[in-house]
Formats: C-alpha cells, structure tokens, sequence
C-alpha cells in the first residue's frame, strides 16, 4: 500500500512540475498506452477492455485537439491529422479494425517521436548540450 500511495505522489509531482510540452509528451504516451491495451483486448476478443481503453486513447486525442492552437497553417494541419487518428480509434472500435488501430498507431508515434525531439531541442538551447530527455 505505501508502494502504491509513493508512485501515486511521484506521478502528481510529475504532472504538477511538467511544461507543457511535457505534459503533451506524457498525452501522447499515454494514448500510445491505450492503444497497445486495445490491441491486447482485440486479441483476447475482450470487447469491453478493446471499448474502454479505445475510448481512452480518443479522449487523449479529442484533449489535444481542444488544446491546439490553430491559427496557422501548421495548426490547422495538425488538427486534421487529429481528426484522421480519431476516426481511425472510432473504426478500430466499432469495426474491431486492428488495421484502423495499427494505423493510428503510427500517427500517434510520429507526433510523439517529433514531440519529444522538440523538446530535447529547446532544452539544449536553454541548457546547453545536456538536455537529453
């Protein structure tokens, strides 16, 4: 119990002392998660598990589609590349469509791997070379 209450308050402190690049970082991840839960309950055939966590992964992206800032060209994009891996999470869902979630998939670690690129970036312009997340 004391295990599960230290990792409960390491995680809040995270959340609480995150940028918000990381935390959008730590989004992306955790839709990643999702998926991969999915994926596991679409092959066990556990329609219910495949529902909860799909309906996870797709809030964590409706989230980050709230959250865009899309004045600019490159903003509108993104939330169109959103709006694809949401209706993808949908179809993988209500179709049981491994294909639709393997191909959100893709997306999501694209964004995720660029992400956390930008990240290492702006950390080594601020820090200097020592910036590794």
């Amino acid at each position: 119990m004391a295990v599960s209450t230290m990792q409960s308050a390491y995680k809040q402190n995270a959340l609480n002392t995150a940028s918000p690049g990381e935390l959008t970082l730590m989004l992306y991840n955790g839709c990643l998660k999702f998926i991969h839960q999915a994926d596991k309950a679409m092959v066990e055939q556990d329609v219910e598990r495949r529902n909860m966590y799909l309906t996870k992964a797709q809030n964590i992206i409706r989230e980050l589609m709230v959250t865009l800032k899309a004045e600019n060209e490159v903003g509108k994009n993104m939330h169109r590349m959103y709006e694809f891996i949401l209706s993808k999470l949908i179809d993988a869902n209500v179709k049981n469509d491994q294909q639709a979630l393997k191909d959100a998939e893709g997306f999501v670690v694209e964004f995720r791997d660029t992400w956390k690129q930008v990240i290492q970036i702006d950390r080594q312009k601020r820090h200097g070379s020592g910036g590794q997340a």
